[in-house]
């Protein structure tokens, strides 16, 4: 695991520091710790995002890697890369098809009313000029599900592990949100925008694991919580040394 997990905001990544944030390495995939704050491409803003980056990835391969799935901006952990196009795609497949079991940890305010389920809520994207785009649920919408377990509390926030089974675009976020319990940092979906604003977003991508290769055991990447969700773990009961996927 890796020691810089420091929330990086409107600075560029030096190369050591894309690649001291490299998780595992094969001829297949790449895996990194993706740094809390920074896009994984650009944006219509501009600024730095990761994709510029992976140049410094490539390891002796022609082209850099690329994107095999994606990740907020504000989301730290486990993201998937494809080292050439082959790789990209035999992950997109295991992506599509819902193999690659995810596991997000999050930090709520307030807990669920049960200590673990499943949520199945279909989610639809809606648009306002004033508000721009954000997720909703709706019935019409496309299917989504998550299955939740609460791991502690404390102090009025709650740990919680979630396990998307498809990857729809702000899936956590408005499920946890759904339940009664929005992730503590959220600027959109949460009921008091301003005390969010307060912190940054509290969700982790823990870890992946990727059946990648037919007649080998799946590949399983553990990232450890980023500095700014210690204080909030720990208030819920997490401890480093009995830490787990």
């Amino acid at each position: 695991m890796i020691g810089c997990q420091t929330v990086l905001k409107n600075r560029p990544m030096k190369a050591e520091e894309i690649n001291a944030r490299l998780l595992y390495r094969d001829g297949l995939m790449l895996v990194l710790d993706k740094p809390a704050g920074m896009p994984v491409h650009a944006g219509p803003g501009g600024g730095d995002n990761l994709e510029r980056h992976f140049d410094h990835l490539r390891f002796g391969l022609p082209n850099p890697p690329a994107l095999a799935h994606r990740l907020d901006r504000d989301t730290s952990g486990c993201l998937v890369l494809g080292r050439h196009r082959k790789a990209l795609a035999r992950l997109g497949r295991l992506f599509q098809e819902g193999k690659v079991e995810k596991v997000y940890w999050a930090i709520t305010t307030g807990s669920p009313s049960s200590i673990e389920g499943i949520i199945d809520v279909p989610l639809a994207k809606v648009s306002t000029k004033a508000k721009g785009w954000r997720m909703v649920a709706d019935p019409n919408g496309q299917s989504a599900l998550t299955h939740y377990k609460v791991m502690g509390s404390g102090d009025g926030l709650c740990w919680i592990e979630l396990k998307p089974q498809t990857g729809r675009t702000h899936q956590i976020r408005v499920h946890c949100s759904h339940l009664g319990c929005p992730i503590l940092g959220d600027r959109q979906y949460v009921r008091d925008p301003a005390n969010a604003a307060k912190v940054p977003l509290h969700l982790h991508s823990r870890s992946v694991c990727v059946p990648l290769y037919p007649k080998k055991a799946p590949i399983t990447v553990i990232a450890e919580p980023p500095a700014h969700m210690l204080a909030a773990l720990r208030k819920c009961g997490w401890r480093a040394e009995a830490s787990h996927p």
